[in-house]
């Protein structure tokens, strides 16, 4: 390599005119104008044919040019259908070439975050997300705030299962943006998958406490009613009366919440696991009103606070899916089929009332 081809990695940049042609590089990439994108690689790599970014550029354009092929998404280039068995050797042999670019532009700037960034991006493409992830985080060691590269990152940290590096990783991001909502609300969801729904709890805290008092998430509206039922949820998980702390947060949000059907179901569950069965009976009232009353989930809640049922069994008729009830979970009692056919008689004003006729 002479001493006059610039490697982004030792900080000697490209000239304006092959700099100006490798962001056109990235730009056609990103926008899969992959033919332009070669053009303009290969222009820069005619004066600067060791160029490690572009080289593995060019290979990265390479394989998702590969990929297309094997999608039959180049079947409108006029060509000859080389049928299947063609089309894959052309494949495997446009693959190759991507993977030899790359590794020749690594070599060639192994100092640059670009060139391992792509060194990941083309492990991802062939689903190898374990050295992938090897190769961001080597990337990231060179330049430790690139936001794109965390992101990348975090995507396949949660595809492999690393719910623990995937929370740091939204915690280096949510550091270098505090401004940002996303940031915050991503972290939250880290932690929460982690199992620590008490500290995901104080994270949707310390962002409320960054808002100002008029601030939309403190409004009526879709967003913010979803953020406040999350939060609703993330507290009846904490360990130390979560369910009571979730039903008094019920209350203070009730002006927010635009799912008043959801606003009561959450109740109504927290109600039955607190052994508050009158309170219960009232919020099925409230949501047969509403039009539950097809919602075979209500009517098995329904029951078991009509009969109070003890914790377990109101638990696991919460969960029953479908058509499933209490009346389908285990059998009941003489005393217990009078007290439902009492509360679901006509005669009685019961609930066969809220039915339209």
């Amino acid at each position: 390599m002479s001493n006059d081809n610039p490697q982004a990695g030792q900080g000697r940049p490209l000239p304006k005119k092959e700099g100006d042609l490798f962001k056109n590089v990235v730009k056609f990439y990103e926008s899969k104008q992959y033919k332009k994108g070669l053009k303009n690689a290969d222009m820069i790599l005619k004066r600067f044919p060791n160029h490690g970014e572009t080289l593995c550029m060019k290979g990265l354009i390479t394989n998702a040019m590969a990929n297309l092929r094997g999608s039959g998404g180049d079947s409108k280039d006029g060509k000859k259908d080389v049928g299947k068995g063609g089309k894959k050797a052309e494949e495997g042999d446009k693959k190759k070439e991507a993977i030899e670019l790359v590794k020749k532009g690594l070599m060639m700037d192994m100092r640059s975050h670009v060139c391992w960034h792509v060194y990941g991006l083309l492990h991802r493409s062939s689903q190898n997300y374990a050295e992938a992830i090897k190769a961001y985080k080597q990337a990231l060691r060179i330049d430790p705030e690139n936001l794109q590269i965390m992101r990348d990152m975090g995507l396949l940290q949660v595809q492999m299962r690393d719910l623990e590096g995937f929370r740091a990783t939204r915690l280096s991001i949510l550091t270098l943006r505090p401004g940002n909502r996303g940031h915050w609300l991503t972290y939250a969801l880290a932690v929460h998958a982690c199992g620590d729904a008490e500290g995901a709890a104080g994270v949707l805290d310390s962002y409320a406490g960054t808002l100002e008092e008029n601030s939309q998430e403190f409004k009526r509206g879709f967003e913010s009613s979803e953020l406040a039922m999350y939060k609703n949820m993330v507290l009846s998980e904490t360990k130390e009366g979560g369910v009571e702390r979730a039903l008094k947060h019920l209350d203070e949000i009730t002006d927010v919440v635009v799912d008043r059907t959801g606003w009561l179901m959450a109740g109504l569950k927290y109600r039955l696991q607190l052994g508050m069965f009158e309170e219960a009976v009232e919020t099925t009232t409230q949501l047969f009103e509403r039009g539950a009353t097809e919602d075979h989930s209500v009517h098995g809640q329904y029951m078991c606070a009509l009969l109070k049922c003890d914790t377990q069994t109101c638990t696991q008729v919460q969960s029953l899916k479908g058509t499933g009830t209490l009346a389908t979970l285990r059998p009941l009692s003489e005393e217990e089929r009078a007290i439902l056919l009492k509360a679901y008689s006509d005669d009685h004003g019961g609930l066969a009332n809220t039915y339209p006729r």
